[in-house]
């Protein structure tokens, strides 16, 4: 939201500062796309609590991934990998951000490092939280293998953040494709995609996969753009969902493609890292099914309370995505040091599915209170102070601040060395952060 009091006139209180925001927007806004990102990660969340398991095998507590052990939870994937849905709604914010900005020099100038602050401040605390922890756990001889497994699984969202922010750092590049081909630049994209897999796959050159990290999503968030400008895009909807739904079947029945949307543990191939076809294929049908339903959706929202929570949880998104697996693994840990309590349970049978709802209770209890400490960061990203870097520093900033982030998400935080903490990773993302967000 663009609204912002005074600070001496805001109304107490998040939720208020939320309906106060909520009665003043403009009737022409699409609110859709801001409920589409909160359910987007949502539904990321709630895929992460119920298809990663902590039981105890072997004398030993293990982090085991449902989709390894029961081949049904593969086409749940398709509901719960919305990062399609996410990078089209953001492919259409950004258009609109940068449309708005392009009318001024200095919201121009500044407009990747602004962009930037809201992404990447956020991150800081869930980073040096972690490091601190890594230190404390190595001090009291905790092995190094453990406090990177542990800090990987609570870092793992981290991966995603990465590839947005690169995939934002290129709206000028890819505005100015849109500008220039329009729909005809989704179309090169996702054949580049195609391409890649059509020769990666042919010839073995596994390598090549990864040029679809970049092919894949800027083609779904050059979509965002087409939704941006669209006439009448619920006329587009059907063909989009059966687009989708014949390129997946040739692709899982024909040619041999995983029907799960994300890593399955042991499984030769992934449709997610590097991301394949398959991922714009799904991603049309999202597309598909969010067009259908964004005429409701806004009508629904004209109503001034769930507008509100729309606005109140999208301003708290990042907080709850970063923080939402170690409110998971904090509970893991006081189950075991209370002797393991329901860790017993064998994952995927009835009585463990029973047991979800007690289990995501408990991960909703802790992680409140840690959003609630942490929400600042990412409230206070939204304001400004004209003292933001330009365009290459903020560019510059990203790239640190993404290797710094990715080094976590592949092998955690923990190091074998004298504090047990990747300092370098840890390093990176701090140094990368105040060198995209603070004018040098």
């Amino acid at each position: 939201m663009n609204d912002v009091l005074p600070e001496d006139q805001m109304p107490k209180g998040m939720l208020a500062a939320a309906r106060w925001a909520a009665e003043r927007t403009p009737a022409n806004r699409n609110r859709a796309v801001d409920l589409y990102r909160a359910i987007a990660i949502m539904f990321v969340i709630l895929g992460h609590w119920l298809l990663v398991a902590a039981v105890v095998r072997n004398d030993g507590v293990n982090l085991i991934i449902l989709l390894a052990e029961q081949r049904w939870t593969h086409y749940a994937t398709w509901l719960f990998q919305v990062m399609p849905v996410f990078f089209f709604v953001g492919g259409f914010s950004n258009s609109l951000s940068w449309a708005s900005a392009r009318r001024d020099p200095e919201k121009t100038r500044t407009w990747a490092s602004t962009r930037l602050t809201r992404l990447l401040k956020p991150t800081v605390p869930v980073v040096l939280v972690w490091a601190m922890a890594a230190f404390i756990a190595n001090r009291m001889g905790v092995s190094p293998d453990l406090i990177g497994a542990a800090s990987q699984a609570a870092l793992v969202p981290i991966w995603f953040l990465a590839v947005y922010i690169i995939i934002t750092m290129a709206v000028p590049i890819t505005a100015a494709l849109w500008n220039r081909f329009g729909i005809l630049s989704v179309a090169l994209l996702a054949a580049g995609a195609i391409l890649v897999d059509t020769i990666a796959f042919g010839m073995d050159l596994q390598w090549l996969r990864w040029a679809n990290y970049g092919f894949v999503w800027l083609a779904v968030h050059q979509l965002g753009y087409w939704w941006h400008v669209a006439e009448r895009p619920k006329t587009w909807a059907f063909v989009f969902i059966a687009l989708g739904l014949a390129w997946l079947y040739m692709l899982i029945v024909h040619y041999g493609f995983p029907v799960a949307m994300v890593s399955v543990p042991g499984a030769e191939m992934s449709n997610t890292r590097p991301p394949t076809t398959a991922m714009l294929a799904v991603g049309c049908v999202q597309i598909g099914v969010i067009l259908l339903l964004t005429g409701p959706a806004s009508k629904w929202l004209q109503n001034t309370r769930p507008w509100s929570w729309v606005i109140l949880l999208n301003q708290m998104i990042m907080t709850i995505y970063l923080w939402h697996m170690t409110a998971m693994i904090a509970v893991v840990g006081v189950t075991v040091l209370l002797g393991g309590i329901g860790l017993g349970v064998e994952p995927g049978t009835g009585q463990w599915w029973a047991l979800r709802p007690l289990w995501l209770g408990l991960y909703i209890a802790v992680l409140a209170p840690l959003v609630l400490t942490f929400v600042r960061f990412e409230a206070g990203s939204r304001a400004t102070n004209g003292n933001q870097p330009g365009s290459w520093q903020a560019f510059l900033g990203a790239l640190v601040t993404c290797a710094g982030l990715i080094m976590m998400a592949l092998g955690g935080i923990g190091a074998d060395n004298l504090f047990g903490v990747s300092w370098i990773a840890v390093g990176l993302v701090v140094a990368g952060v105040v060198m995209a967000t603070k004018r040098f």
